[in-house]
């Protein structure tokens, strides 16, 4: 390579522009000030315009619509030489789904050249794993697009998951759920999962169309979670409790949910109860990340638990 080539590489890598979906989210944001602090070129792509503002204070250029918004996408992306893609939160499997098209239409169009994905342990699994099914949808349409080098991240269970049960412990005395209770499963904190992504992105040290599963520091069932929470928030008589699928289903709904919504988070938990959903990959310290599910109930759900008993 000559000196002019070479020079012309740099420029490119030192003028990179990194795009953000769901940037005010708990890995996008992690991503988005990891890369402004890094004085880097950040576009931030969300639905409200005003969570966004304080990216746009450091630099950042935004985006405001839906991931299903093809044309806003394939703006958002014309130029740059990397992006964080996730799908929101499902809402149904037909949004799904659409959002997934969205993305990978406006990936293909704009020829995007290094994407990281947000998937989930599981998504190798096409259907019977509830949401996780969609993210096997969009892992293989991004797969078809010529000329995207592509990292799917399949994080494992979050453990902000668990902050839903802070109510219940509160009103009831119990943690329960329709996990079953000495079931082991991998649990991550989302910053771990954003600042792993935030290097890779900087790194773009893949090719092709690869995998790499996130599963946390170390696999636990809800019975030693729920230890963990006792210990922590100092309720040592608190116990884990397996609800039947019709009663979670009726909770899921009484916070908002659709039936069928609801439905679709009930497949889920069959489908790690059953072993359907589960990682695919031997645990290794490739794949483990630092946060402790200790660490994380101090730092996260203690104090959550502690200031709404403050104000309830």
């Amino acid at each position: 390579m000559n000196m002019n080539s070479l020079r012309d590489k740099e420029a490119v890598v030192t003028d990179a522009t990194y795009v953000i979906l769901g940037a005010t989210g708990n890995t996008g944001s992690i991503i988005a000030d990891a890369l402004l602090s890094g004085r880097k070129k950040v576009r931030v792509v969300g639905r409200d315009a005003g969570r966004l503002q304080r990216f746009v204070q450091k630099g950042a250029e935004a985006f405001t619509g839906d991931v299903s918004d093809a044309v806003l996408l394939t703006k958002a992306f014309r130029g740059a030489q990397a992006a964080y893609l996730m799908l929101p939160p499902i809402t149904s499997r037909e949004d799904q789904e659409r959002e997934s098209d969205a993305i990978a239409k406006a990936a293909a169009e704009s020829g995007l050249p290094y994407a990281v994905n947000l998937s989930s342990y599981g998504a190798h699994v096409p259907e019977g794993t509830g949401p996780v099914a969609g993210l096997y949808s969009s892992e293989q349409k991004l797969n078809g697009i010529t000329g995207l080098h592509v990292l799917h991240l399949r994080a494992a269970y979050f453990m902000e998951n668990n902050l839903a049960a802070i109510s219940m412990i509160q009103e009831m005395g119990i943690f329960g759920h329709a996990l079953l209770p000495d079931l082991k499963l991998p649990m991550i904190a989302t910053p771990d999962v954003g600042e792993y992504a935030a290097q890779r992105l900087l790194n773009l040290d893949f090719s092709g169309k690869q995998t790499r599963e996130l599963l946390g520091e170390r696999d636990l069932s809800m019975t030693e979670a729920t230890a963990v929470i006792a210990r922590v928030i100092g309720k040592p008589d608190l116990r884990y409790e397996q609800f039947p699928y019709d009663q979670v289903q009726q909770v899921l709904e009484h916070m908002g949910m659709s039936s069928k919504k609801a439905a679709v988070y009930i497949e889920m938990f069959k489908a790690i109860n059953a072993g359907l959903l589960a990682a695919a990959e031997p645990r290794s310290p490739l794949n483990s990340t630092p946060t402790s599910f200790d660490k994380f109930v101090q730092r996260v759900f203690a104090p959550l638990y502690h200031g709404n008993a403050a104000t309830a």
